[in-house]
């Protein structure tokens, strides 16, 4: 028994709980484009194998049927908080709706608690192949998602100063994320400390020159307009879809 293919399949049923994944696509997952002749008897296999380990570890009561035969596949069926990843999705619209209702508290904390449920990069230890791959890639881009709902929860709370240790960790682990970028020079400034705000824009413009030769975004360089300019930026707001405290109107490039 190949025990990674066991995982791999396992990984894919769970990252879309109670979702049928067809046979095609665990074959695809496992084999991409070349799958051998015998790919659906083994894929069986490797379901045989996994419902044995379930089993064997008692992971779920007798009489308890996890791993579902559902034309045209198989699907986990569990209970939504059995599973991280989907406590995680939910956690995050409900701390969407409470930001757009304006409960400001209580969104910060469900975000947090969504965000804590992160032990480090999905399925680390799960070799995974072309569908569980943009599957992972799609978790990750919710955390994200994530992260700038609960800054912008923190910053709408005047909370500018307890996030800078957190915005450069986020600058630091995603470098070409102009909006963390932005949250930092914000919250720089909103806490008196213009001069690192400006090192901070000119940090981004070089990790952008540098990496993919462009500019930052027209809004970033306003920022940097009004900070040389005018000393301040003007009060973020909600973010409407640029940076919060951001315009755009005028590009600067100094």
């Amino acid at each position: 028994m190949s025990t990674p293919k066991v995982c791999q399949v396992l990984a894919l049923l769970l990252i879309r709980p109670n979702e049928i994944v067809s046979v095609s696509s665990l074959v695809e997952e496992l084999w991409a484009d070349a799958p051998p002749r015998s790919a659906v008897t083994t894929l069986q296999t490797y379901v045989y194998h996994a419902r044995r380990i379930f089993a064997r570890q008692e992971l779920v009561p007798q009489g308890r049927t996890l791993l579902v035969t559902r034309p045209p596949g198989y699907l986990i069926d569990v209970a939504e908080d059995e599973v991280d990843a989907a406590v995680f999705v939910r956690l995050t619209k409900q701390g969407r709706s409470l930001l757009d209702e304006g409960r400001l508290e209580e969104a910060s904390r469900v975000l947090r608690e969504a965000i804590d449920l992160w032990g480090g990069a999905a399925l680390a230890n799960v070799t995974a192949g072309t569908v569980l791959r943009g599957q992972i890639t799609h978790l990750e881009e919710f955390k994200i998602r994530a992260i700038e709902l609960r800054m912008e929860a923190e910053q709408r709370l005047g909370r500018y100063r307890e996030l800078i240790p957190e915005l450069r960790a986020l600058v630091s682990a995603y470098p070409l994320n102009e909006w963390f970028h932005a949250q930092l020079i914000t919250a720089l400034n909103r806490s008196g400390r213009r001069a690192e705000a400006l090192q901070a824009y000119h940090d981004l413009r070089r990790i952008l020159d540098e990496e993919l030769g462009v500019l930052p975004t027209p809004e970033i360089q306003q920022m940097q307009f009004e900070l040389l300019n005018v000393g301040q930026l003007p009060t973020p707001g909600r973010r409407p879809g640029g940076p919060l405290g951001a315009r755009s109107h005028v590009r600067v490039a100094s």
